[in-house]
């Protein structure tokens, strides 16, 4: 990509998503042609329009594809076409049966007006029949550059093969797909931005980073213990009489990692929410110790041991408040009333205060507030498990849209988008129609048509 490819002193369109292109977009206007010639005002309307029409394409390519064809059509009344058989239209302008588009509304006693047919935005309707840019449109990338690389690299297929040309024209009827995973990096937001390090996506990069070192380090922790182990049987017995090695911190701590873990994962023990965060806050910090000891040597005299103990009291704590959670939770349940007896009924005489709301009488409070946390904590429990964190994937997890993405998230009418299965059908060529053009595009009409007549003279 060029250094100034999203210039800001003289703006220029893109075809991507990005804040300097919304930047640009906002302060957008007419290039004002009173003090230029009719040439230069053709070649101005002709270098902002190709910087964001397919500006990807050679000059040379695409002046062969210009077609001075514009393709529009005109609507017809289906009550009309479904009424006839068509020989009323084969007849064709100027015998009468076609009716007049301004012709008075008797009906509300008012004159419509015909929309004008936007030919002139249609200059640039073939670079639409291109893969990367179709891929673009379907918002399966978030650049008409980064849709190239995908095909390039293999990750498109058309009509279920592989195709590795993003200059492949489609015909009505093709479907082209795009890589899930792909599609999920192009469009989802960034897993550390460097522009904004306030950002979620700068948070949870150091965490995720933390955790891959942890595991890592885990499981190299794991090898080395195993070949000590193995070192240690093939010595002699002669070594055996040497000064014994002091109690290893790294099996204190995996010990300790063990532990936890037990507890976290016992099925009849019952753990709040609260607890289990506890929990594997104590594991990442077991962790973090552990690939900080990494490959060194230890002695009674270094802080490491006071590390130790105070994880050991840390755990000790998590566990003193599950006892107590898990010994309040039967109290609170053999309080609940029981069959009325003769001391209720005679309380029950007495004023009480008592609410008309059933979920406030006698604990039903806190039944209904469990079944609430419950649903609550299921529905997120299903979000979590649609929806991810995973610190393999190069995106942000769980995954979120992109920024910047919603102004440019629209898809045009000649394509069908499946964004499920990253899929889509390209159905038709577009065309213009009273009042719409279907290439989209953030240029005036007037822009449009010197744009035309540019490339008009050069055929």
């Amino acid at each position: 990509m060029r250094k100034k490819f999203h210039g800001l002193k003289k703006p220029k369109i893109r075809q991507d998503w990005s804040k300097w292109n919304l930047y640009n977009l906002s302060r957008m206007v007419t290039p004002r042609a009173s003090n230029l010639t009719f040439f230069q005002q053709k070649w101005l309307a002709k270098s902002l329009t190709r910087a964001y029409h397919g500006e990807q394409i050679r000059e040379g390519i695409w002046t062969r594809m210009f077609d001075r064809r514009l393709p529009a059509v005109v609507p017809m009344d289906h009550k009309v076409l479904a009424r006839t058989d068509g020989s009323d239209q084969a007849a064709g302008r100027g015998s009468g049966l076609d009716q007049d588009p301004a012709a008075q509304d008797e009906s509300r006693g008012r004159r419509r007006t015909p929309q004008p047919t936007p030919h002139m935005h249609m200059t640039y309707h073939p670079t639409e029949r291109r893969l990367d840019t179709a891929i673009w449109r379907a918002l399966f990338a978030s650049s008409t550059r980064q849709a190239r690389q995908f095909v390039v690299h293999g990750h498109v297929k058309v009509n279920g093969k592989k195709m590795i040309y993003p200059g492949y024209l489609l015909n009505p009827g093709d479907m082209f797909s795009v890589d899930p995973e792909r599609v999920l990096f192009a469009t989802g937001a960034r897993k550390y931005n460097k522009n904004n390090p306030d950002a979620y996506e700068a948070k949870s990069q150091h965490e995720e980073i933390d955790q891959v070192v942890d595991d890592d380090a885990e499981d190299l922790l794991e090898g080395e213990e195993e070949e000590g182990a193995a070192k240690e049987e093939e010595k002699p017995k002669e070594e055996e009489k040497v000064e014994e090695i002091p109690e290893d911190p790294k099996q204190a701590l995996k010990v300790l990692l063990s532990r936890a873990k037990q507890i976290t994962q016992a099925p009849n023990q019952k753990i709040s929410g609260t607890r289990k965060q506890d929990l594997r806050s104590f594991q990442q910090e077991v962790k973090r110790v552990l690939s900080k000891i990494r490959g060194t040597k230890y002695n009674s005299k270094q802080p490491i041991e006071e590390t130790i103990e105070g994880l050991e009291e840390t755990l000790n704590t998590i566990l003193g408040k599950i006892a107590t959670a898990s010994a309040d939770s039967p109290a609170a349940a053999s309080s609940t009333p029981s069959t009325p007896t003769s001391s209720d009924t005679t309380s029950a005489s007495a004023p009480t205060t008592t609410t008309s709301n059933p979920q406030m009488q006698d604990g039903r409070e806190d039944a209904y507030n469990a079944a609430r946390d419950a649903r609550l904590l299921h529905a997120a429990l299903e979000r979590a498990q649609e929806n991810p964190v995973d610190v393999r994937k190069p995106y942000a997890t769980p995954w979120r849209p992109r920024e910047f993405m919603s102004a440019f998230a629209f898809i045009p009418r000649y394509l069908e988008v499946n964004q499920n299965i990253c899929s889509a059908v390209y159905l038709r060529h577009p065309v213009a129609r009273p009042g719409l053009a279907e290439v989209p595009t953030p240029f005036a009409g007037e822009t449009m048509a010197l744009a035309f007549n540019w490339y008009l003279r050069r055929r």
